[in-house]
């Protein structure tokens, strides 16, 4: 008797041994299918996404394709009008690339040199000049605040008496291009970003065509203007410290020949005029 009850036992825990193990597998094997059901209905979704932007773009496609030769003209319109952009972005990179080589041989006329530089010695905080290159540089720091655009009143004093002197006399017969310059610092700011300085590219171009706006309402004719925003690629100093960044954090005015001081000069707003040198017609043959 107790031989049978003995053996009884051991079949008893042998069919358990065995349950666990079925169940074992049993739960394994539906992990993995409900794994798979998983990754078959992401699959799905994917794939579903996918075919509903294809039938989108299929759709905005049909529509200029149904919307006839209006649209074929909008379109050869917006392909005419980037063109023209590059090629006067193209232009003036090249006007710059030549200011920057042509080195010490530009030679302003004798009041101009002595007005600007008589307006950079009143501030020397925010703006420089350099004769020998014919270029005004605006100081970053002082211009705008941090990762902004927007002019500081100082700034705004400073270039209208700049406007004044660069449309007195023979100054008028010269191009001005301003180039706006950034350290290498990735800007990350949220505010910054929100006020759609994505990057360095679109900081240094803002800030150009604030001190060009400014200057536009200051009566400089739009015809002489021209803006360009180089971030971070023509530093004048190191960045690997900080007066170095603060160096290439910058607006430069590069006073270029050119013919059109005979344009029509633009409307001022209303605004207090401040006192600048006048300055009185050069020789022709100091002007280039």
């Amino acid at each position: 008797m107790l031989r049978l009850r003995h053996l009884a036992l051991l079949l008893s825990a042998a069919f358990l041994m065995n349950g666990c193990v079925a169940m074992d597998k049993y739960n394994a094997l539906k992990l993995e299918r409900d794994q798979y059901l998983e990754r078959l209905s992401q699959a799905e979704a994917e794939a579903r996404t996918e075919r509903e932007k294809a039938k989108l773009l299929q759709d905005q496609l049909n529509a200029i394709m149904q919307s006839g030769p209006e649209q074929q003209k909008l379109v050869q319109s917006l392909m005419q009008e980037n063109a023209d952009l590059k090629a006067k972005l193209e232009d003036v990179n090249r006007k710059y690339e030549e200011a920057l080589r042509r080195g010490p041989t530009v030679v302003l006329p004798e009041q101009l040199n002595n007005a600007l530089a008589e307006l950079a010695k009143q501030n020397p905080d925010i703006m420089e000049f350099d004769a020998a290159r014919g270029v005004v540089k605006f100081k970053g720091d002082v211009t705008f605040a941090s990762g902004s655009s927007e002019l500081t009143p100082k700034a705004r004093e400073v270039i209208t008496r700049f406007s004044q002197i660069i449309n007195g006399g023979v100054a008028g017969k010269f191009d001005l291009l301003v180039a706006g310059h950034t350290d290498n610092v990735v800007v990350s700011n949220p505010k910054t970003l929100a006020a759609g300085h994505k990057d360095n590219w679109f900081l240094s171009a803002h800030r150009a065509i604030s001190v060009a706006a400014e200057m536009r309402k200051d009566a400089v004719a739009a015809s002489r203007l021209g803006v360009a925003g180089y971030a971070d690629q023509r530093p004048v100093a190191s960045n690997a410290t900080a007066e170095g960044k603060a160096q290439n954090r910058r607006v430069e005015v590069l006073i270029l020949p050119g013919g059109a001081g005979t344009a029509a000069p633009a409307p001022a707003v209303e605004k207090a005029p401040a006192a600048a040198p006048e300055i009185a017609p050069a020789a022709p043959s100091m002007n280039k």
